[in-house]
């Protein structure tokens, strides 16, 4: 991944010289991306628009031609193209795969490609078909375009919504950028939140889809296009789940599925940059970690690298709960040793991840979750001392009905996003004040039913079959999203690329029509993925039940939680969470006697996010509008 940003004033004539200003904004706006692209980075400008990109060790061999910065660095340019009298431009952030079809059918146009970046074929495609020239590319990515010829800016996001793009109007246009911070550096937008974006920062997973927590803060919806013309935007959708008679027999869904995940690994593994795998002996990472081992061998490329993550203490202080079912480690040594993988354990500390959860919140320019967060940035802080790309199972769970809320929709449904269900009063930590504008149960209740509406259904279904259909959409429209952006941000801020081969949207199409008998059989979740890498991982891995991400059980974390939110409530008063937050409620569950856990994490959620609330409103000095 790397990072692109730019802005487009409408009402400036449409010829003429470039602003001097446009030069160091644009400027400002690719800096605050860093991050994302420390390497290089580069810029081009039309008297309307101003498109910039920072790139990633990763991502340079793909790169235009090199010229050398002001700074010091390669500085890298987007493709441009002279089309007509006016010239178009795109950038790009992301990877596109499998792009020989693409390069012929634009060489049957008459588009000559020598050796094309991804921009350029964006660019082509767009020039050629238009809008309809996303659903040509595979991968996952982000692009913007500014159309000559239309005087457009065309905005385009990956099917999953892997790779981010914000977006946000201004005065006379339109601000863009990989990440909010691209946009804050823009004078036309500030930082307010109002009840709608504190509801999507409360509840979680379950936001507006294309929209987010800032006040006129918009994302691409993933599969969609944004095209901004003077006075009008139009946005297009090009792909989208649909539901289909599945007709392939048990044995051949599964051969199918081993070669849907084979491909989408090999074509993720491709980089001229150190390359390894997360491995968290779960049978996500471990298949995704069987199939990149085998491409290696193939390639005669050497041993992968693999990386787990786990606390020290672990052994000692775990505590088996309803997503952590036992410990990683014995399952990592089983696979580790079964693939001979040249394997590197990483040890954190717990009291560390209360030091960073300023960092993560720098991350994500908005409150997140906690330790979950933070216990994320420091393995993939860790795991970029040795490689800049690394493969992950994240998503397996999504599409196959791997969290344990699966099998008990498919039941007794809860009538709720299945994650959520259970909560009693989520207003209850809410500020007196807050809860006559906000009413985190109705705002949920209004989202589920949005969400279910959307579905796509096939027709007569069983009434199991029917929840499990409802879920799996929920799971990849709603609950992915919140994973894929806590895994591009921290990843990001590691300058780590991390690739999803799980998220291939053919692999997700196909997956999606699997009746949830044969993705479930004998009652064994993610029976499908097991069946499929059968053979090539430790049986005891194939079989082993389902265990999150490991997070630190320890005392010492618990403290730090604990200590800040009460000398926020008890020598704070001014702070600007307690405007939204009920204090006398967060000392409850700060107290010692208080709730440390209630069966799923570990201190409650409320007081971490209480802590990240107050340094965001804070430190980015946001505005609260009710």
């Amino acid at each position: 991944m790397s990072g692109i940003a730019g802005f487009v004033d409408f009402s400036r004539p449409a010829e003429g010289p470039v602003a001097a200003d446009d030069r160091v904004l644009l400027r400002r706006m690719t800096d605050a991306l860093r991050h994302r692209g420390p390497e290089a980075g580069g810029g081009w400008h039309s008297p309307r628009a101003a498109l910039g990109h920072r790139l990633h060790a990763a991502a340079l061999p793909r790169s235009a031609a090199r010229l050398e910065g002001v700074d010091g660095q390669a500085d890298v340019r987007p493709f441009s193209a002279v089309f007509t009298p006016t010239p178009s431009a795109a950038v790009f952030d992301g990877r596109l795969l499998e792009t020989a079809h693409l390069r012929e059918e634009l060489t049957r146009h008459s588009h000559r490609l020598a050796n094309p970046t991804d921009a350029e074929l964006v660019l082509r495609a767009h020039l050629e078909w238009g809008e309809a020239g996303a659903a040509r590319l595979v991968g996952d990515f982000a692009f913007a375009l500014w159309d000559g010829r239309r005087g457009q800016l065309v905005l385009g996001r990956d099917r999953l919504g892997v790779t981010p793009l914000y977006w946000a109007e201004v005065p006379g246009g339109v601000v863009f950028g990989s990440e909010p911070k691209a946009l804050l550096a823009h004078p036309g937008f500030t930082a307010e939140v109002d009840p709608e974006g504190l509801a999507d920062l409360f509840i979680v997973a379950g936001k507006r889809p294309g929209d987010a927590v800032l006040r006129h803060l918009h994302e691409v919806r993933p599969g969609w296009t944004v095209c901004f013309a003077r006075g009008e935007t139009h946005h297009r959708r090009y792909w989208q789940l649909t539901a289909q008679p599945h007709t392939d027999s048990p044995a051949e869904t599964v051969e199918r599925v081993r070669d849907l995940l084979d491909a989408a690994v090999a074509a993720r593994s491709r980089a001229d940059v150190p390359l390894g795998a997360l491995l968290s002996g779960g049978i996500d990472s471990s298949a995704i970690t069987a199939f990149a081992a085998a491409d290696r061998r193939r390639r005669r490329a050497g041993k992968l690298g693999t990386y787990s993550v786990d606390f020290a203490g672990g052994e000692r202080d775990f505590a088996a709960d309803a997503l952590h079912v036992d410990r990683d480690a014995p399952y990592v040594r089983a696979v580790a040793g079964h693939l001979a993988t040249a394997h590197t354990e990483v040890l954190l500390e717990p009291p560390a991840l209360a030091a960073e959860l300023g960092a993560t919140l720098r991350a994500r320019d908005m409150p997140g979750v906690g330790d979950l967060d933070a216990s994320l940035l420091l393995l993939f802080r860790e795991v970029r001392r040795h490689v800049a790309v690394a493969l992950s199972g994240e998503g397996a769970d999504d599409i196959f009905g791997g969290f344990p809320w699966f099998r008990a929709e498919a039941e007794r449904p809860s009538g709720s996003f299945p994650w959520s269900a259970g909560v009693t009063d989520r207003n209850a930590v809410l500020a007196p004040e807050l809860r006559q504008k906000l009413d985190l149960h109705a705002a949920l209740e209004s989202r589920y039913r949005e969400a279910l509406s959307e579905v796509p259904y096939l027709g007569a279904e069983s009434r199991p079959e029917r929840r499990a259909r409802e879920v799996t959409y929920l799971q990849l429209t709603r609950f992915l999203p919140f994973l894929l952006d806590r895994k591009d941000r921290m990843s990001m801020a590691s300058g780590l690329e991390v690739r999803l081969p799980f998220t291939d949207h053919r692999l997700v199409e196909y997956v999606w029509n699997v009746p949830w008998s044969l993705r479930r059989t004998g009652g064994v979740e993610k029976s499908l993925l097991r069946d499929a890498v059968s053979g090539l991982l430790p049986e005891l891995v194939v079989r082993r039940p389902k265990s999150g991400f490991p997070f630190g059980q320890s005392p010492e974390y618990l403290d730090a939680v604990r200590a800040g939110v009460l000398r926020l409530v008890d020598d704070e008063p001014s702070a600007p969470a307690l405007a939204l937050l009920d204090a006398d409620a967060l000392r409850r569950l700060a107290s010692p006697d208080g709730p440390w856990t209630n069966g799923t994490f570990t201190p409650p959620p409320w007081l971490p996010r209480a802590l990240l609330l107050n340094r965001w409103l804070t430190e980015y000095n946001v505005r609260i509008v009710l």
